[in-house]
């Protein structure tokens, strides 16, 4: 049985640096993807890029199932509890407006990591400039093996590198009593949900 990604990109107002996103999982070279795009009920031409992505989603015969909605929201957190919610996939991971996966194989990589069905599969991400040209590592960077005791140190990985099984993410969304920091928050609450964690290393 294949392994079914849902992956989240949340937008607002992001026409400027959406479609590098939307090409980065259309160019991904495993079959069994679906991409949710929830927009806070943009005003520029966003709708317009997804619109268009949705239309023309095959890319060299690989086909994604994409969903879109567009409505305001509570912020980021709020459209990120959204997408845990409508999401049918087995892992979750979100690339978010401007976020790209660093090649086209990584959810086949993620894909073939996911033996066992952990709770969790992470990685390492890179920081790119406006160009998507590689500038450096992430400063921070995940241990070998993953536990909730790690994120003591810091945000040792970013949600764009951490693949949670859905059965898991949709009972800890997010707090939106965190304005900030909801994401550390809730990848802690993930990582302490089950003790079975595989890595991936660079994974986005």
């Amino acid at each position: 049985m294949s392994v079914v990604f849902s992956v989240i990109t949340i937008t607002y107002n992001a026409a400027p640096v959406l479609q590098r996103t939307l090409d980065s999982v259309a160019a991904q070279n495993y079959a069994h993807v679906e991409h949710l795009i929830i927009d806070g009920n943009s005003h520029d031409g966003t709708l317009a890029l997804f619109q268009h992505y949705q239309e023309n989603n095959s890319r060299a015969g690989v086909i994604h199932e994409v969903n879109a909605i567009s409505e305001p929201d509570k912020g980021i957190y709020d459209a990120m509890n959204k997408a845990l919610a409508m999401a049918t996939g087995d892992y979750i991971v979100f690339l978010n407006a401007g976020d790209v996966f660093h090649s086209p194989d990584v959810l086949t990589r993620i894909a073939a990591a996911a033996g066992g069905m952990p709770a969790v599969i992470y990685g390492n991400t890179d920081i790119v400039d406006g160009e998507g040209r590689f500038v450096r590592h992430r400063r921070l960077a995940p241990p070998r093996r993953l536990t909730w005791h790690s994120f003591l140190h810091g945000m040792l990985v970013c949600h764009q590198a951490f693949f949670a099984r859905c059965d898991i993410a949709r009972t800890t969304p997010y707090n939106l009593r965190y304005r900030f920091s909801a994401d550390y928050d809730l990848l802690r609450r993930e990582a302490k949900a089950e003790g079975n964690i595989s890595t991936c290393l660079r994974s986005a």
